[in-house]
């Protein structure tokens, strides 16, 4: 049992605990996509206006950019040999990195009470309690799997990615034999705003993973390939989230108030009753599972990250672990609970509040590595304020904030449109532009050669990882 609980937090991975292969992403993101949010994120396009055809190819189009960027980022585990959002400070300062993080932590409370709403119904369901019951049973079995961490967590992901792919197989099945496919399909008509609602619905849950995805890749070994890790693991998640947002357009195309109503409910009694029900609550449970116990590990990481920036804290022990996961998972369950009753109409509008704050992050985090840095950083100079990256980097900061400005005229929400949303036909190409304008401010102001940072070949050593690490 000690081997399976993980010692490491924001520390670098020394290379003779590296170990697995690329194709791990794979599974694991194939297994935290086959699950019911995507679902209700596929349905939502339809929801909203969409047709089966369009609705489908849009969403295909977002996870297929969105899953690009964020496979960018896994690359950079393997690397590194650190979690995502330490690297932050490398473009923010060590500790100006807290401001993109306090938004990542913001993203990792609101998905892991999305998640819970929906597995508190399944759990509830299977022990013959309630949803409140179910909620708090789920966060609490979500805590502990994600205390043991990452050995578990990737192990978790292999079985959710078999047992849950059967599943959506044989719920497919059962869909397209009551469905009239065919009178859907024919039923086309393509809507600008619309297909790019799909499109940011999509590229908007994909982009959400890029604050921890290299969380999951970091212990691969330093010889992995970049372009293993990233085709592996843009085709888990791209496949697992447009496999299940089809699945979920098809049923909005044909459940209509039913689906709206109770979408766990629904899609179980798709499957039947008795012992399949039984099999498609446990489903359910476990892919939330999966993707829940990704939230509160990254949470735990970016809290972790947050303060040690302030303290210069490093390791953390076992309860120092305990307790920062404990936070996340309380915060998580308080939000599950106080919005269990108006989940769907919320949850697009949270979607789409993240795309707003996250892509510019991306944008930024991407050039510096890849463009300016060269996939070179300073290690030991990430955990000193006062070192290469400094404490503050008002350079990067002021990017970030015009990137989040750059997008407001182009941003359509219920509680804000901006004014060039009607000019495009009611479209929002915010997250369009929330890449492109701070990717190019960035790449003028932050000019640091490339040979700023270390070989991290070299400082990824064993010997220079215990440094780092001590």
């Amino acid at each position: 049992m000690a081997q399976l609980v993980e010692l490491r937090s924001i520390d670098v991975v020394p290379d003779e605990e590296r170990h697995g292969t690329a194709f791990s992403q794979f599974t694991l993101w194939l297994g935290a996509n086959l699950q019911i949010t995507a679902v209700v994120t596929g349905a939502l396009a339809v929801v909203f206006g969409g047709d089966v055809v369009w609705s489908v190819a849009g969403l295909l189009l977002g996870n297929l950019l969105g899953g690009a960027v964020m496979a960018l980022h896994s690359a950079q585990g393997p690397r590194l040999g650190l979690p995502q959002m330490i690297q932050s400070r490398a473009q923010f300062g060590v500790r100006g990195a807290v401001v993109p993080l306090l938004l990542v932590i913001v993203m990792y409370v609101g998905f892991f009470a999305s998640g819970s709403v929906l597995a508190g119904q399944a759990v509830g369901e299977l022990t013959h309690t309630n949803d409140t019951t179910g909620i708090v049973v789920f966060a609490a079995v979500t805590a502990v799997t994600a205390t043991l961490g990452y050995r578990v967590i990737h192990a978790l992901g292999r079985i959710a990615s078999t047992v849950c792919a059967l599943a959506f197989v044989y719920l497919a099945v059962r869909l397209l034999d009551r469905a009239d496919v065919s009178a859907l399909l024919h039923d086309a008509h393509f809507s600008l705003p619309v297909f790019l609602l799909a499109v940011s619905l999509s590229a908007s849950w994909q982009l959400a993973f890029g604050p921890y995805v290299a969380d999951y890749s970091r212990y691969l070994p330093r010889t992995t390939s970049a372009k293993a890790t990233f085709w592996w693991t843009l085709s888990g998640s791209a496949l697992g989230s447009q496999w299940s947002m089809t699945f979920g357009v098809l049923v909005a195309a044909t459940a209509g108030e039913r689906f709206l109503h109770s979408q766990v409910g629904y899609v179980v009694a798709l499957g039947g009753t008795g012992l399949a029900a039984s099999f498609l609550y446990f489903v359910i449970a476990l892919g939330k599972l999966t993707v829940n116990v990704l939230n509160t590990y990254g949470g735990f990481m970016s809290l972790v990250t947050s303060v040690s920036g302030f303290r210069g804290q490093r390791r953390l022990s076992r309860a120092g672990r305990a307790t920062y996961i404990g936070l996340v998972m309380a915060a998580g369950t308080a939000v599950a609970l106080l919005g269990k009753d108006s989940f769907l109409s919320s949850f697009k509008d949270f979607l789409l509040f993240l795309l707003t704050f996250f892509t510019p992050w991306s944008a930024i985090n991407l050039v510096d590595y890849y463009l300016i840095s060269k996939e070179r950083y300073d290690l030991p100079a990430l955990a000193d304020p006062h070192g290469r990256y400094g404490a503050w980097r008002w350079d990067a900061l002021a990017v970030y904030a015009a990137g989040l400005l750059a997008q407001l005229p182009f941003l359509a929400t219920s509680f804000y449109t901006g004014p060039l949303v009607d000019p495009l036909g009611g479209a929002d190409i915010s997250w369009i532009v929330g890449l492109a304008v701070p990717a190019l401010l960035y790449r003028l102001v932050a000019r640091r050669p490339a040979e700023a940072g270390p070989d991290p070949d070299r400082e990824a050593s064993p010997s220079a990882a215990r440094r780092t690490a001590s």
